[in-house]
């Protein structure tokens, strides 16, 4: 048996015990953060947020509503 193959049988087996485990398996794309691209858009829209006459207001609101209950 090859080194792939034998991977293969490897990868084979795990799907397939966790399907028994009542798992599925999902794939599924994102953005790559560690390209210079995803950088610069990153950075544009930080700024633009930034820059929005809102920007305080809304940040003082999810402030308010993230901070922990004292009660609890």
């Amino acid at each position: 048996m090859t080194a792939k193959s034998s991977s293969a049988d490897k990868v084979r087996r795990h799907r397939e015990n966790k399907r028994r485990e009542g798992m599925r398996l999902v794939q599924f794309w994102v953005p790559d953060t560690r390209t210079e691209a995803f950088k610069r858009e990153a950075r544009r829209q930080a700024r633009l947020i930034n820059e929005h006459p809102g920007t305080a207001e809304d940040q003082a609101f999810i402030d308010a509503i993230s901070a922990p209950l004292e009660d609890e």
